[in-house]
């Protein structure tokens, strides 16, 4: 009920603000219509202008010409009347040219028809059916909410694809709104403790697909809206999809110390170990501590330890493991070295690994190895036995673990290329596990199974025949 008073309270706001930006909206509307009359207006006040001064001006001409006509006329009149009265030959022969100032005066060419009229009808106006527009004016319909199709929604690839459609046909309808938000509440969208929503404007089809996304919720909650030129319409009803994905961080409370760990990053670091050891022998010089621990605590900026569930590992067991137990179903997640990293190792270890133990020596762990020191190798590696693997090293490499199938694979995860497999039965949780030493990794969780990697689980069965050494252990 409280999360509902609230919805109110957001609600009544919402009302009193829009109302008044609406209002705003409405004058600007008006505005902009009257400015458009009056532009109309004096456009065509200027045609009529323009059409009245050619009009003048071609009957100004006419006029002229017809004066000067008029005045040569007389003139030639005059001279034609003084030749009739002449007696003699000689004299007569002197106008002999009158003829042809007759028949080539200006008045013979002068067309004596007006070359405009006086007709401005062309001109006229009939504003009826706009005024009968005008007097139809109201407010555009708002769009009608749209239906998110929970059955054409798709999730995958760490991809989401949205799909909805208009109940009724709206020919007014210019682009949608999609706005989404992460949460791990899997019920109705709460207006407290949610995250904001992000916005996709301007989709002009009725489906979306957001790509690349990091699943670091349970659940993505969808909700979109359509609009015209004018307004945006009431939003659907909010739809919750699931986008579960192993989420993990590397465990600094229980790394090497000689590995510099971050949240997702890795790297060696070869001075830590001297830093604490000196530190650990101080206080035990000093004799705060009877009995020395058993646990060193961390180096530089490292928090404190917080789960303190196993010792550090030391040694040369350069390790450090996620700090998420996988107990259950299909998980993914990527790794990247450093292109300078001289030796590393990427697989899963049950929790009861040693602190002295290196991943893929003993029964507990199963990883693939990577060396770049003095002799490059690529070797899938499990209790203390080595298959050498005849693959380029990728630049990225994805782990598929299936829990329940008992299987470990390694891929490139760019080209979804199988690198290894192997085929066991787990009988404990197991945690994701990393070596280095001289270089750095780079983690990639929340994220799903990728659509390939599910489609080479179905087809290809572990690579069971070309690893009998490795595969189709079953651990104890």
């Amino acid at each position: 009920i409280q999360n509902f008073i609230d919805t109110l309270n957001h609600t009544l706001k919402g009302v009193q603000e829009n109302s008044s930006n609406i209002l705003s909206e409405l004058d600007e509307e008006f505005d902009s219509l009257y400015s458009i009359l009056d532009e109309v207006k004096e456009s065509m006040i200027n045609c009529i202008k323009q059409e009245q001064a050619r009009k003048s001006q071609e009957l100004q001409s006419q006029i002229s010409q017809c004066n000067n006509a008029l005045e040569n006329s007389e003139e030639l009149l005059e001279f034609a009347t003084r030749s009739l009265d002449i007696k003699e030959p000689e004299e007569f022969s002197k106008y002999v040219c009158v003829y042809h100032r007759v028949t080539m005066a200006s008045a013979f060419r002068l067309s004596l028809k007006p070359k405009v009229s006086d007709n401005m009808t062309h001109l006229m106006v009939d504003f009826s059916q706009e005024r009968q527009m005008l007097q139809t004016l109201k407010f555009l319909p708002v769009p009608k909410a749209p239906e998110i199709d929970p059955v054409e929604c798709l999730v995958a690839d760490n991809s989401v694809t949205v799909a909805w459609r208009m109940l009724e046909e709206d020919n007014k309808i210019d682009h949608f709104i999609l706005e989404h938000r992460k949460t791990n509440f899997d019920g109705l969208p709460r207006v407290k403790d949610e995250r904001c929503w992000e916005i996709i404007d301007n989709i002009k089809g009725t489906e979306y697909t957001l790509s690349g996304l990091k699943f670091d919720s349970k659940y993505m909650n969808f909700r979109v809206r359509a609009c015209n030129k004018a307004v945006a319409g009431e939003y659907s009803d909010p739809v919750t999809l699931e986008t579960k994905a192993l989420n993990f961080n590397l465990d600094n409370s229980s790394s090497h110390l000689n590995l510099k760990v971050e949240d997702t990053c890795v790297e060696w670091d070869p001075t830590g170990g001297k830093g604490q050891e000196s530190k650990m022998k101080g206080k035990e010089n000093k004799g705060r501590s009877g009995t020395p621990s058993p646990k060193r605590t961390s180096v530089g900026s490292r928090p404190p330890a917080v789960r303190g569930s196993r010792d550090r590992f030391t040694g040369e067991s350069y390790t450090v493991l996620g700090d998420t137990a996988i107990e259950s179903g299909q998980h993914y997640w990527e790794v990247k070295a450093q292109k300078d990293c001289k030796s590393y190792s990427v697989g899963v270890a049950y929790k009861t690994l040693g602190k002295f133990d290196q991943l893929g020596k003993t029964n507990t762990s199963w990883c693939i190895h990577v060396n770049n020191w003095l002799q490059n190798t690529f070797a899938a590696k499990h209790n203390n036995k080595v298959k050498a693997l005849d693959v380029t090293v990728p630049e990225k490499i994805g782990v598929f673990c299936d829990f329940d199938g008992g299987q470990l694979s390694f891929y490139d995860a760019n080209s979804k290329q199988l690198l290894y497999s192997f085929k066991t039965k787990f009988t404990q949780p197991v945690l994701p596990g990393f070596m280095v030493w001289c270089g750095g990794l780079s983690l990639s969780t929340g994220m799903q199974v990728p659509s390939a990697v599910r489609t080479l689980q179905k087809s290809e069965n572990g690579m069971t025949g070309s690893a009998s050494s490795l595969n189709n252990i079953v651990t104890q």
